[in-house]
């Protein structure tokens, strides 16, 4: 299957969806961001000097989804109808598990909407405790499911 985004002379262009059906699409993506033990800490006690990391970050989700046409220079601009991002604490990382839900009614998929609500939080995350922590690491990120369109449903 040919790349999408790209004409016969191989230039970069944005993909014409005006003759797709518009469907309920959905899709979630998740990413991980890994911590020393004592940001940990401070994350799952409530002690950072920055406030509500998880609160704060939740939030930074749900405008990156919404912000995602401006980000990505070939997305469509889509009516997103729900964005739920949920964080949760994993002491075995230690660090935040951060899972990304978008819904919208439309005529091309969300995937990049989930992926960018989920990478904005663990960024969120990182810019709110790298003054006790630089060594950071964010990984993981992926779509995990997809579904509607004409190409179905996918799950990881």
């Amino acid at each position: 299957m040919p790349l999408t985004h790209f004409d016969n002379k191989g230039d970069a262009h944005m993909v014409d969806v005006s003759d797709k059906a518009v469907t309920s699409r959905i899709a979630t993506a998740q990413a991980h961001i890994r911590m020393a033990q004592a940001t940990f800490d401070i994350i799952s006690q409530g002690r950072a000097k920055k406030g509500d990391v998880l609160g704060v970050a939740r939030l930074a989700g749900i405008m990156g989804a919404k912000k995602t046409a401006d980000l990505i220079p070939l997305c469509h601009p889509l009516p997103i109808t729900k964005v739920a991002v949920e964080l949760t604490l994993d002491s075995d990382l230690p660090g935040v598990q951060i899972e990304a839900t978008v819904k919208t009614t439309g005529q091309t998929g969300i995937e990049m909407e989930a992926l960018t609500a989920a990478s904005t939080a663990a960024l969120t995350i990182y810019d709110m405790s790298k003054a006790v922590d630089k060594a950071m690491e964010i990984g993981g990120l992926r779509v995990i499911l997809k579904d509607g369109g004409k190409s179905g449903r996918y799950e990881a």
